[in-house]
């Protein structure tokens, strides 16, 4: 099962709404499907042009490792070689900061991974736990 068009857009339409109702910087959203491609992108005028690759990086770093953010910032921290290692193996494509979430069904099923980016890391994962819940679907960030 994998996470659909309509749902991806819901999120990061929802995700970017939640950002300017709290006054985040702008963001921007990439919604993956649990093979890492991109089902849904989406950048806030104003929104670095950086921040598309550092929003896939957040959520594919989350599907490539099988954990969420907070345990790769934990695996980094204790294993600084390890992430280096990981990190450059995947071409930077994985950071250690909140801010990319698993986004599994209501039965547990994985449906892909959002990556949020643009203002401090757990604002760019409120805002993802925003989209995410507006899709009526579950969001793993590891803070449960």
């Amino acid at each position: 099962m994998t996470i659909s068009l309509e749902q991806a857009q819901t999120i990061a339409a929802a995700a970017l709404a939640h950002g300017t109702e709290q006054g985040f910087n702008p963001l921007t959203v990439a919604v993956l499907d649990p093979g890492g491609a991109i089902v849904a992108l989406a950048r806030q005028d104003g929104s670095g042009f950086l921040r598309p690759d550092l929003a896939v990086a957040k959520a594919s770093g989350v599907l490539a490792l099988g954990m969420t953010n907070r345990a790769i910032a934990a695996r980094a921290a204790d294993s600084p070689e390890f992430f280096t290692s990981v990190a450059n193996l995947a071409g930077g494509k994985i950071l250690s900061v909140p801010g990319g979430v698993f986004v599994k069904d209501a039965a547990g099923a994985l449906l892909g991974a959002v990556g949020v980016t643009g203002d401090a890391s757990l604002n760019d994962e409120a805002a993802a736990l925003a989209g995410i819940e507006a899709a009526g679907l579950v969001a793993v960030t590891g803070a449960e």
